[in-house]
């Protein structure tokens, strides 16, 4: 490794680890070793972070409360440093961190609701490619549908949860929203520019899930038959197209 590389590398090293001496070159005038204005520096990088996290979870920091959010956020920064300097990135295991977070067990829907807010920072960062249209899907031959997979959308993410995400989630964004209490299956998609969180039927979700792990239309409704003894493949086809959930279709080899 050259020189300049070892200096970046030791910075990085001591940026992120207390515990590691002030890296060469960081001096004050006098020209010694300036611990106390590089540990504000490493201060304000971590305070930073916390911040990415409180912009990410928004929601999540209301639920507990800032203190409490900001507590559990910096021990999550503690751990878990940026592997990418695209800031929109960071924090993706923050929702399988806050799992693992004993103190957040009194709020037991917390960790779905982190998933719910990446999957919504994920929307809103995706890829814009137009969602399959209705008409893309009316014209193909009825005989070759069974055998058909959608590919999803850069935007699409479905979290199923054990509690109503969902309408907790809306709940912050409009007054007058009612949540009953219930599993929630929460499907984010960004058919045109604005993001959607939409609840939707628990066998819908399962179809959606089978599709989006790459089966196809044949066997995901075989699979969601199995939970719904009339479930609706056409309806929920067709609300799931309207939604903007795929991309494209592909057929199966």
């Amino acid at each position: 490794m050259s020189a300049p590389l070892q200096a970046q590398a030791a910075f990085a090293a001591a940026l992120v680890d207390p515990a590691l001496p002030v890296p060469p070159g960081i001096v004050s005038h006098r020209g010694d070793s300036d611990a106390k204005r590089f540990a504000v520096y490493r201060n304000n990088v971590h305070v930073g972070l916390v911040g990415v996290l409180a912009a990410k979870y928004p929601v999540c920091a209301r639920l507990v409360g800032n203190d409490f959010f900001t507590a559990m956020a910096r021990l999550y920064v503690a751990a878990h440093k940026p592997v990418s300097p695209i800031m929109q990135h960071y924090g993706a295991g923050f929702p399988a961190f806050v799992d693992g977070f004993d103190p957040a067990r009194a709020v037991p829907y917390l960790a779905d609701m982190a998933r719910l807010e990446a999957a919504w920072s994920t929307a809103y960062n995706a890829a814009d490619i137009t969602p399959m249209p209705l008409a893309a899907l009316a014209a193909i031959d009825q005989a070759t549908l069974p055998a058909l997979r959608l590919m999803a959308h850069p935007a699409t993410g479905l979290i199923r949860s054990a509690f109503p995400v969902g309408s907790i989630w809306s709940a912050h964004q409009a007054e007058g929203v009612l949540v009953r209490p219930g599993a929630e299956a929460v499907l984010v998609t960004r058919p045109a520019l604005e993001v959607m969180v939409t609840v939707i039927p628990p066998a819908d979700a399962l179809f959606l899930r089978h599709l989006l792990d790459g089966a196809d239309l044949g066997t995901a409704m075989a699979a969601a038959t199995e939970l719904v003894d009339r479930f609706d493949f056409g309806s929920a086809l067709v609300g799931l197209c309207t939604l903007g959930a795929f991309a494209h279709s592909l057929l199966k080899p």
